[in-house]
């Protein structure tokens, strides 16, 4: 589990990578890359980082699911997941 503290940052970069999508695109199709290094650096969509939506494991995450693979695989065999079955032949 990951500590609140790391799973509330990156929410924030989420909003403000959001807040300034607009903004980042049109300054960057006029080519205004000193107006680019004026906007906060959490407003960059690189420095987001995949993290499991229940638990924020920033590892093993599984992007279709948006969980991270300890929780994909608990929940699948639990039958919590719609069209998932464990594999057998």
């Amino acid at each position: 589990m990951a500590k609140e503290s790391m799973k509330a940052r990156e929410r924030k970069r989420q909003r403000i990578v959001k807040k300034y999508a607009e903004r980042r695109a049109a300054l960057k199709a006029a080519g205004d890359y000193e107006g680019l290094s004026k906007l906060p650096r959490n407003a960059s969509p690189v420095r987001l980082h995949n993290r499991c939506s229940l638990t924020g494991r920033p590892r093993g995450y599984m992007r279709q699911f948006g969980i991270s693979r300890v929780l994909f695989r608990k929940m699948a065999l639990e039958g919590k997941i719609a069209g998932i079955t464990k594999a057998s032949w």
